[in-house]
């Protein structure tokens, strides 16, 4: 199973890291080529000037879509395929692609129009500006995902298991979480890993359990999961989360307030104002992300252990986190000892071995 998990790891950090560089090339020959440039003057001599930035991110996104869709379907379906991790039919696959590129579209382009506005009106600390709705606007998301875009994808019922949702009411209150309810949601018509989430901010607040973890695992396993994921709450982890996003946010919109005007000439561009540079603000982000990311992950594995110890504290249930932890690794096929450089990159959460390990000596 080992063997088989490290396998799937292998090809999906590849598949990652080659979609990174494959964008970048993308991104690069767009602006090199001109076509930025001409998609915008073509555009703009039409009647509909008005609509000129979302012809524009329409236009380019779809474009963009259909030159990474190859990697897409490949990572997203036929690899969750081929490991049997889920019976997704092609079909549904396709159905979830319009809907999160609809909703992509769309908050990308409140992003984007937001942009441009502010620069227009304060060319001198647009970049602050910019990056404080930005940020705004991601915590009004975070509050919007479990009532709106959640059950988009999935269909959400009150947890029907009233001793469960009793025993996690009790623990929530004893870790003196507000929670509005608990969920369950039918995850295994997508995929057949395993999750459990403690979402929404505010009155949005609330507990929600996959099928393929609520049916497969026992009540102890399934109060330490949630403990997990309350104590986040309880070390306001999602608050630090925002912090470490906003500063990074912010750093790159300064980055690019300083430096724009240098990596705009190499494209023959001459202004930020200039919607043709757009895609210069996206090799930002993705370049400054790579950067990051590391960073990023270390920070995040530090969160996700420091839960683990507040969830064995909150519960007792040793043995129970154990279990989980193994099941976990092998409904997920998760690489439970990776190589230190993937896991130095790509690992949001200690790898199983090592949170094992840590429990046990805890």
């Amino acid at each position: 199973m080992q063997d088989r998990a490290k396998q799937y790891s292998n090809i999906k950090y590849t598949l990652e890291i080659a979609g990174i560089i494959y964008t970048l090339v993308i991104i690069t020959l767009f602006l090199k080529s001109g076509l930025s440039q001409w998609f915008v003057l073509a555009l703009s001599k039409t009647q509909l000037t008005f609509l000129l930035l979302p012809l524009y991110l329409l236009i380019v996104s779809l474009g963009y879509y259909l030159l990474v869709l190859p990697f897409n379907f490949y990572q997203t379906y036929v690899l969750e395929h081929k490991f049997s991790l889920t019976t997704q039919p092609l079909a549904d696959w396709f159905k979830d692609q319009f809907k999160s590129g609809v909703i992509s579209y769309l908050i990308i382009l409140i992003l984007v129009s937001a942009f441009y506005f502010i620069l227009k009106y304060n060319p001198d600390t647009w970049w602050l500006a910019v990056s404080i709705f930005w940020i705004f606007f991601s915590i009004v998301l975070a509050k919007l995902l479990p009532v709106v875009i959640i059950p988009l994808f999935f269909k959400y019922k009150k947890l029907s298991d009233g001793d469960l949702r009793q025993r996690i009411m009790r623990l929530a209150g004893k870790m003196k979480v507000k929670v509005l309810d608990c969920f369950e949601i039918d995850f295994s018509k997508k995929t057949l890993k395993g999750n459990a989430a403690f979402v929404g901010i505010g009155n949005t607040r609330r507990v929600i359990l996959a099928d393929t973890l609520k049916d497969k695992y026992n009540y102890d396993e399934i109060e330490v999961i949630l403990a997990h994921e309350f104590a986040h709450y309880q070390l306001k982890h999602l608050l630090k989360l925002i912090l470490v996003n906003s500063i990074i946010t912010l750093a790159v919109f300064y980055l690019i307030f300083r430096t724009n005007a240098y990596i705009l000439n190499l494209f023959g561009l001459s202004s930020l104002s200039d919607l043709a540079g757009l895609p210069v603000v996206l090799v930002y982000f993705i370049v400054f992300g790579i950067v990051t990311q590391p960073l990023e992950a270390f920070i995040s594995r530090s969160f996700e252990r420091s839960a683990d110890s507040v969830a064995l504290e909150a519960t007792g249930l040793k043995d129970a986190f154990i279990s989980t932890m193994d099941k976990l690794s092998q409904q997920n096929l998760s690489d439970r000892n990776p190589h230190p450089l993937i896991k130095f990159f790509f690992f949001d959460h200690p790898p199983i071995d090592e949170r094992i390990k840590a429990a046990v000596n805890h």
